[in-house]
């Protein structure tokens, strides 16, 4: 099966490259569509189309209208041109990296996000693969298959975002304070692994993967630091302080909200997710 990556270099693309390495009957190839330069790229073959090329900075202040525009540029029109192109070509299926920012607004722990949750985008961002997803969805019939990927955190060697800053805490403080909040996760072996089955089992329709086990923002912080064998001391007693925070700075928002899937939803009828937490962690930050 051919596989094509719209989106080199990109950190879920190079994983899930890495990942195909091991299946010799597949073959992936990856490019460039930064600058929306469709008309070099050979859709010829390609069995599917895997489209991870987007722009992954959050603004949640007021951003300037020429951003605006470069959100829908790259995060809504690339994702849709790329499609029909790969359609008219023959391709059989579009599998597209959406986010779980398409449900941002503040949750607590008891407010789970089910397959009915309606998406509530705070953010340009957010907007911007929203729109992305329904403009792939009137795409999409028996010849041509759509699966989009609603990803919560994503995380695992080498990888960008929050998960390096609460390392970087984890190897250094001897203490944090105890979040009392509940998030999904997901390890980029295991979505690498749900990227595969969906091309093999030619797959359509939103999909929700992550990790068997939720977890806590200090509770991840504490298994960082245990895989380095460190031990940091949880400090209760905090919540309420980051909860104001929260209100004035988004940073603090993600440390302390909730955002967590029915675990129901991201059952599949293979196993995708073979690692515990704790062996996710002792990967990403090489230990295992």
């Amino acid at each position: 099966m051919n596989i094509l990556i719209t989106g080199e270099d990109s950190y879920i693309g190079t994983s899930f490259t890495r990942y195909a390495a091991g299946f010799p009957q597949h073959t992936v190839h990856s490019v460039s569509v930064r600058d929306d330069d469709l008309a070099g790229v050979d859709f010829s073959n390609i069995d599917s189309v895997f489209h991870v090329a987007g722009i992954a900075h959050v603004d949640y202040g007021n951003p300037s209208e020429e951003l605006k525009q470069l959100y829908k540029k790259v995060n809504t029109e690339l994702p849709v041109n790329t499609a029909k192109r790969a359609k008219a070509a023959g391709v059989r299926q579009f599998i597209f990296m959406s986010s779980s920012i398409v449900y941002n607004k503040p949750r607590n722990k008891t407010d789970c996000i089910g397959p009915d949750t309606e998406p509530t985008p705070n953010s340009e961002y957010g907007y911007s693969k929203l729109n992305a997803e329904k403009g792939l969805l009137a795409l999409s019939d028996e010849n041509f298959r759509v699966c989009i990927i609603r990803c919560p955190l994503v995380y695992g060697p080498g990888c960008k975002g929050n998960y390096p800053t609460l390392a970087k805490v984890a190897r250094r403080l001897p203490f944090f304070p105890k979040i009392d909040n509940e998030r999904s996760v997901l390890f980029s072996g295991h979505l690498a692994r749900f990227v595969m089955l969906l091309i093999e089992n030619h797959e359509s329709g939103f999909f929700w993967p992550q990790n068997k086990e939720y977890v806590s923002t200090s509770d991840l912080v504490r298994k960082i630091a245990q895989a380095h064998g460190r031990h940091i001391l949880i400090i209760p007693g905090f919540n309420w302080l980051f909860r104001i925070a929260a209100r004035y700075n988004h940073s603090v928002r993600s440390a302390v909200n909730s955002c967590a899937y029915d675990q129901q939803m991201s059952q599949y009828k293979q196993d995708y997710r073979p690692l515990s937490l704790e062996e996710t962690i002792a990967v990403t930050e090489g230990k295992k």
